[in-house]
């Protein structure tokens, strides 16, 4: 296996704008993936997002509503985020019939300058998270289409 990058690809029944908030907004990335964030969606932009007691720093990188958002995050404290730091998460929206297809793909994974087994390991457990978190996008979606 190569550890390089994560990728997955999931259709979600709500227009690509709906989407877009679902992945990018604070208030709505709440609801499918951390228990808190904390960021301006603004490119630069740093940030926090929390799981239970453990927190990772998050670095908006690219903002274009409503087809991209992407971001760094796990780099260290006092640390810039940049490739070799940290991991660069991507959501990339496209139409499709009366829903959105969400493509997210995380990398970075090799250039950490990690020993192989770190990164199998760090792999693996992102894996497992996206696994999980992915599949709650288009119920958490579903819900903000009937909202008035």
């Amino acid at each position: 296996m190569e550890f390089g990058s994560i990728e997955r690809e999931i259709y979600v029944e709500a227009t690509p704008e709906v989407v877009f908030e679902v992945v990018s907004s604070p208030e709505h990335i709440r609801g499918w993936w951390p228990d808190e964030a904390s960021y301006e969606l603004a490119p630069g932009a740093d940030g926090v997002i929390s799981f239970g007691d453990t927190s990772e720093r998050l670095t908006v990188v690219d903002v274009q509503p409503p087809k991209v958002f992407r971001f760094r995050w796990t780099h260290g404290p006092g640390e810039v985020a940049a490739a070799g730091n940290s991991m660069l998460v991507t959501f990339e929206l496209s139409p499709s019939g009366a829903g959105t297809l969400l493509r997210m793909t995380e990398t970075g994974f090799r250039e950490r300058g990690w020993e192989a087994a770190t990164v199998e390991q760090c792999y693996r457990d992102h894996v497992t998270g996206w696994d999980h978190f992915l599949p709650r996008i288009a119920p958490y979606a579903a819900t903000l289409r009937l909202q008035p």
